[in-house]
Formats: structure tokens, sequence, C-alpha cells
């Protein structure tokens, strides 16, 4: 067989797969014997989870393997619920240098209104690449100037936008650590027109409809803008913000307490120097480690025990690709188990680490009661590692997202397929 038949072949067994998510998603599956890390409570010895029909129906030591079930020997492997990267544009950025490729960002300072999820790609290649690194969900995070708009939560299944989709919106996202980016002259403008723009949602959504009549001042945003700030102010949606100096994480925290505002700070790089703080204030820090050098003036402080250092304090940690470096882009989101291997190296305690990139970014963005764990209800998103996931050599084995195991060959192992022998000669 030619190597263009092959790769066709490939990617027909790759589309049959898709077409049969349905009869995969009914079989009983059971893995078995592995040491099972549900991450919502204790460790699991020799542990078997029962997956029927998309979900979770048991876990646990002395659980039956139902007749006729699938099964998976998982001895000597680690069982854990699929990661979940809380900061990536996975589905809404290809290739960085083409732009057509890219839409993740926003021309526009206030684009409170803008929803990343109206963008995705649900056939992106950055999707099962993820996938295969276990990486099982995603908060897809858009970019901008000023307010970015609003993020989403997806599972990496096959299909449609609408069956990739969790919950939109799950946070409004914006930053307050680059007066540039935001097309104004110094930090301090950043903190003034949010605060304006704040206090004008706070009237918007008291007097819509004299705003509609033009009986208001002259606001800081369009209606549709104001619109979507509302629940924000409201407190049913978080704000997610960019910052990475300590001031710049003190004024968000500060905007928060002055207007009602939950706040999750991403990037987060001086966060340990105000730890305490942030865990009496229930801020959530979103945050990587690998950088073991500053980037920028504004992460001079940076730390590689930074993640640690704020869970000690009693901080909800969220790991995340370093905003400042390529694990942050799409193609590399499956790089957050190197990102928790490293925090573990700098003290992080390895169940910290591991619910940090599972458990607790579902509950900052609110599907805790679907993903993130392995418990009885929970929909199948299940890693069996061929070892401790956050050691350099570990692979995952098998990787379920919503009962379905996803085995289908990457573009990248397509191309080597079609470019490790070299063409005859003539």
């Amino acid at each position: 067989m030619s190597t263009g038949i092959r790769v066709r072949a490939a990617a027909t067994a790759a589309l049959v797969g898709v077409l049969g998510h349905a009869s995969a998603s009914a079989q009983t599956i059971a893995i078995v014997g592995g040491t099972v890390y549900p991450v919502g409570s204790p460790r699991i010895d020799h542990g078997t989870v029962i997956i029927r029909n998309g979900r979770i129906i048991a876990v646990g030591a002395n659980v039956s393997v139902p007749a006729g079930a699938t099964t998976i020997d998982a001895a000597s492997k680690y069982v854990t619920p699929g990661l979940v990267n809380a900061a990536t544009s996975i589905g809404v950025s290809e290739v960085g240098a083409v732009p057509e490729t890219v839409d993740q960002s926003t021309n526009s300072m206030i684009a409170a209104s803008f929803t990343i999820i109206d963008g995705v790609n649900p056939a992106s290649e950055m999707i099962p690449q993820a996938r295969a690194g276990g990486v099982t969900s995603a908060v897809l995070v858009p970019g901008g100037q000023l307010v970015f708009g609003q993020a989403a939560v997806v599972d990496l299944v096959a299909g449609p936008v609408s069956n990739l989709l969790l919950k939109a919106p799950a946070a409004m996202v914006a930053q307050v650590t680059s007066a540039a980016q935001a097309g104004l002259g110094a930090r301090g403008e950043i903190i003034d027109r949010l605060r304006g723009l704040f206090e004008d949602v706070r009237i918007y959504a008291r007097r819509p409809a004299d705003y509609d009549r033009g009986g208001l001042h002259r606001l800081s945003a369009a209606p549709r803008e104001l619109a979507a700030l509302v629940p924000v102010l409201a407190g049913r949606e978080p704000l997610l913000v960019f910052a990475d100096r300590a001031s710049d994480i003190e004024n968000a925290v500060r905007l928060g307490h002055d207007f009602g505002i939950r706040i999750i700070i991403a990037g987060g790089a001086e966060a340990w120097q105000l730890a305490p703080a942030l865990a009496a204030a229930h801020v959530p820090v979103l945050t990587g480690a690998l950088n073991n050098a500053p980037q920028s003036f504004s992460t001079l402080g940076q730390r590689q025990d930074n993640a640690a250092r704020l869970r000690r304090a009693g901080v909800q940690v969220v790991i995340v690709g370093n905003s400042e470096t390529e694990d942050a882009e799409a193609f590399n989101a499956r790089n957050i188990t190197q990102d928790a291997g490293t925090a573990v190296a700098y003290g992080l305690p390895w169940e910290d680490a591991l619910r940090a990139v599972t458990l607790t970014p579902a509950e900052v963005f609110g599907v805790a009661d679907r993903v993130g764990s392995i418990a009885v209800g929970r929909e199948a998103n299940v890693v069996v590692w061929s070892g401790d996931p956050f050691e350099l050599s570990t692979r995952p084995e098998h990787v379920f997202v919503r009962g379905r195991e996803y085995t289908e060959p990457l573009r990248e192992d397509l191309l080597t397929q079609r470019y490790k022998t070299l063409p005859p000669k003539y």
C-alpha cells in the first residue's frame, strides 16, 4: 500500500470513529487494577472505574465488573480524571503566524459582548493533539485590549461546537497590566477606565429604558457591552484578570471588592507576595511554573515556587502554562503536566498539583458537577497513564472523554508516516 493510501485510510478510520461516537459512548467499560486518583476523594489502590453511557457509574476497590463490559487492565498504572487546561486557545488559534486561523482576540478596548465560543473550529488539529496528552476539557480565553470578552469551557470531544460546549460564558476576561495593550498611557489609567466602566454598568443595569430613550449621560461603552457586564457586577459571572505585578494584582482585588466582583487572577507571577491577602479574599490564581527568569518588568519578582507558596497560604491554585512562554500556545496545551511537575519539584504537594489541573479549575469555572473528578454521575473523562503523569517519560495509554476512548492518529503522526521514508530517486 502506498504512503498516500495509508494516510487516507488512517483519516477515513478517524472519520468512522467520529461517526461511531454514539455506539462507543454506550459501551460499558471497566478500568481495573489501577491506582485511582479520584481527586475529590482518597486514592484507591487496585481500584476499578466503571463507565457506561458516557458517565461514571461506579468507582472503588471492590466494584464488580458487569457482564459483557470491555475491560482495560490498569495494573501498575495511574488512573486520573481528564486534565482541565484552564487558559488556552484550543480551537480558536491554529497557526499563530497566519491571521486567518486565529480567532481569539478583538481590536476593541471594551469587547465584553465578544463570545469566544462563536469562533471555535471543532475540526481544529489542536483538539486531538491536546486530548492525546490527557487534556479532556479546556477553558477558552479571549484576548484583546482592556476587556477581552467572555471565556467558555469545552470538552474536547468530536462533533459540532454545540457538542463541545460545557459552559458559556464561564468568565469575563480583562487585563490590568499593560497600558499600551489597552491603548492607554499609564497603568493608573487602566484602573480609572475600569472603574468608570463598572460605574456605568451599575447605572445601565438600574435604568436601561432611560438609556434607550437617551435619558442618561453618555456612557463609556455601547449598550451591548454594558449589558454583557451586568452579570459580572451581579456576582453571577467572575472576572478573570490578567495581572503579574504584585501592585497590579492588588489593584484588581481592590476593584473587585469595591464593586462586589468575583475576581480570578491569571498570570500572577508575583502573586506569592500577596498570598495571605488573596486567600482571605477568596481569589483563585491561575499560574505556571516553567519560567525560571523574569520575561518582563512586570514579572521581576517571579518565582518557581509561586504555586507552592500560594497553596500553603490557602489560595486556590490552578496550574496553566506561563502566559509569556510557548507552553501557553494551543499546540502546547498538553504541557500543563510539565508545569504541574515543575511546581511539585518546587514544593507543591503532588496531590495539590493533580487537583490544580483537574478539580480546582472545574470548581473555579463552575463545572465541577460535570468534570474534574472521578465520581459516580460525573462525565467519564478519564485517563490511564503509564506512570506518574507529571514525569516526562509518562504517556497517556487510554484517554476517555464522555465515555468514548479516542485513539485516532494525530496530524503529526500522519505527517511522520508520510515523510519518514525518502521518495525513490529517478
